[in-house]
């Protein structure tokens, strides 16, 4: 677990104390000595005050704008009990007052303004400056920030936490699976860790950044710390948004700190993770009008790393991003990221390791076939196959199974390939069968495309947010190129649920949209991308490489190009979507009873799968055959 400073209990400084006090002295003679100090006046109705001024008992007046306060006339003057005592009363509007007391000989004036004594005026300008400063000192502690920086005063400080051997369960190489180039090239640093000399001695340089670079899910943050663990050193991890904030300079001053901390505990580790979020290429447009604060923070990481002297070589750099075609290109130079390391999707046997490793922590059934699982999941990264294991134990604890079984694991693959079962979603029989005829459409002309996976499963039961039905198809083998028929064949298998509805009902629905939208992206990639068009040539005409690893399928934008070349290839595109709907159309004329066998069957149990599926789809194989 990370390190943390030890809690100290709650504490007020001197300079608290003080200040508190001196707040309670303000108060006391600002509000309260004033009240105790006041002298007391008794209150008298105005119509009194009006009496004893027409008898000629009031010597002087003070008129205020809420209280009159006057004071009758000595024993000498006047024979009464109350001589020379003051009263007051509260105004009303009465404009003949002045005259009224002129008329008596009576003397008047305001209210004098309120005088404040020296202390008071002292206080007042030095308490509210202290009061800020302590507010400011009050919301600087509670804001303390980790890496023994406090508060505020530690937004430049580095927010990565700190692995230590020791205080964790430690990861190694044994808890990955799946990647062994990767970790192949990583034992490498592991040993330079360990034993430098060994490198040193004979001039050997380790490389000062190792850039691992993968789709999501695939295992980076992972290896970073089982290099960690089987090195057993520090190891330093954050994220590369938590060095960008909104104060510019903060980015820069946070790598700054982040190294000056790492040289202190050298030999370490700075695992840097989606280098991408202050790693883009300061050529591009990722940074917005003045803010340069990304730009700031790229600059001094690209310091940091060029400027290790020789006590600091035992400083190495991971990081991790899934996005290494926006990487600014100093940053992938010698010296910095010497070494790129691929961390891809595992392959049959990899899937296979990574479903042992997270199986021991469920109990499985006697009749679990890992191999078979793994065969059924090519594309699944090492976090797909976690979840997979995990969606499968809880299907196998809400159905009161005392282990995980085998059918567990099918469903728990249909979960995450197609989405959760809508039963509620209930469709009335035309659409039902509309559905139907669908799917099977898809199965009859898949079965029969080359390099095609197999058909597990047709279904009309819902699934996830729009499926009505679906089509499970899966590859028997990992396979990494296909070829121009193998494309047309799948763009073919797209389009065999559209021209099912064609032919039974003579009009179509808008349940191909998907479908439509897939066959369309991959024939414009065969087009302008694979270089499989004879009229265009082998030619690129897509902006720039495609993604390596986001959005696969998805083209990316068009160069610039002439009017007539853009024609063109929107001629290319339509063709080979029209050649591959035609060729499902003629399959499925052809198989026009298999097509309507398989569908009642659909109708009757909402889903066929295992044997009788593939006994039923072998007629149409032995039909093609003839």
């Amino acid at each position: 677990m990370p390190i943390k400073d030890k809690p100290r209990p709650p504490r007020f400084s001197l300079f608290n104390n003080i200040l508190l006090i001196l707040a309670g002295v303000f108060l006391f003679v600002s509000f309260i000595l004033p009240v105790f100090s006041r002298p007391q006046v008794s209150a008298v109705p105005y119509s009194l005050f009006i009496h004893q001024v027409r008898e000629g008992d009031v010597a002087r007046v003070q008129v205020g704008q809420n209280q009159i306060r006057f004071q009758l006339k000595s024993d000498e003057e006047i024979g009464s009990e109350q001589v020379g005592q003051v009263f007051s009363t509260t105004p009303i509007f009465d404009l003949s007052l002045p005259n009224l007391l002129e008329e008596k000989g009576v003397e008047f004036a305001a209210t004098p303004p309120p005088t404040n004594g020296w202390v008071s005026n002292l206080l007042g300008w030095i308490i509210p400056p202290l009061i800020f400063v302590g507010i400011f000192q009050f919301f600087v502690r509670r804001g303390g920030g980790g890496g023994g920086a406090q508060g505020m005063l530690s937004i430049g400080k580095s927010k990565a936490k700190v692995y230590v051997e020791g205080e964790a369960a430690k990861t190694t190489f044994a808890d990955v699976a799946g990647v062994d180039e990767a970790k192949t090239e990583l034992v490498e640093v592991v040993d330079f860790l360990k034993t430098p000399g060994r490198y040193t001695q004979i001039g050997a340089r380790i490389p000062k950044g190792v850039l691992l670079v993968g789709p999501p899910g695939t295992g980076k943050t992972l290896l970073a710390k089982a290099v960690a663990g089987e090195a057993g050193v520090p190891f330093f991890s954050i994220s590369g948004s938590e060095f960008v904030e909104m104060f510019v300079g903060v980015g820069s001053s946070r790598v700054r700190d982040l190294f000056e901390q790492a040289k202190k505990e050298a030999p370490c580790i700075v695992f840097i993770d989606e280098l991408d979020a202050i790693g883009k290429s300061r050529s591009s447009s990722g940074f917005y009008g003045g803010n340069d604060e990304r730009e700031q923070t790229l600059n001094q990481l690209l310091s940091e790393m060029d400027g290790f002297a020789a006590e600091d070589a035992t400083v190495i750099v991971l990081a991790a991003t899934n996005r290494p075609e926006i990487l600014d290109p100093a940053l992938l130079r010698p010296g910095r990221f010497d070494r790129q390391v691929l961390v891809d999707r595992p392959a049959l046997s990899g899937r296979e390791a990574i479903l042992k490793i997270h199986a021991q922590t469920v109990k499985l059934g006697e009749d679990i076939d890992l191999k078979a699982i793994a065969t059924r999941t090519p594309g699944f990264a090492g976090a797909d196959l976690a979840n997979l294991v995990n969606e499968a134990a809880l299907l196998a604890a809400r159905n009161q199974r005392e282990s995980v079984a085998q059918a567990d694991f099918a469903e728990a693959i249909e979960r995450l390939v197609a989405g959760l079962e809508k039963k509620s979603r209930v469709l009335n029989d035309r659409e039902k069968k509309i559905v139907a005829y669908h799917e099977v459409g898809h199965a009859i002309v898949g079965s029969l495309m080359p390099g095609s996976g197999r058909v597990e499963k047709i279904s009309i039961v819902s699934r996830g947010m729009s499926a009505l039905g679906y089509t499970l198809q899966l590859p028997e083998e990992d396979r990494f190129l296909s070829d121009e028929t193998e494309l047309r064949g799948q763009i073919a298998t797209l389009l065999g649920g559209r021209s099912a509805e064609e032919i039974v009902f003579n009009s179509i629905t808008t349940g191909a949209s998907n479908d439509l939208q897939r066959a369309t992206d991959l024939a414009e990639q065969m087009v302008t991308t694979f270089g499989m068009s004879k009229i265009l040539g082998p030619l690129a005409y897509q902006q720039g490489s495609r993604a390596m690893f986001l959005n696969e399928g998805v083209p990316n934008p068009r160069r610039m190009m002439s009017e007539a070349t853009a024609e063109a290839i929107d001629r290319e595109v339509k063709g080979i979507v029209e050649t591959a709907h035609q060729q499902a159309l003629d399959t499925l004329n052809h198989n026009r009873d298999i097509l309507e066998n398989i569908t009642m069957r659909l109708l009757e149990t909402e889903a066929i799968e295992g044997k009788s599926l593939y006994q039923l789809l072998d007629q149409v194989q032995a039909a093609a055959a003839i």
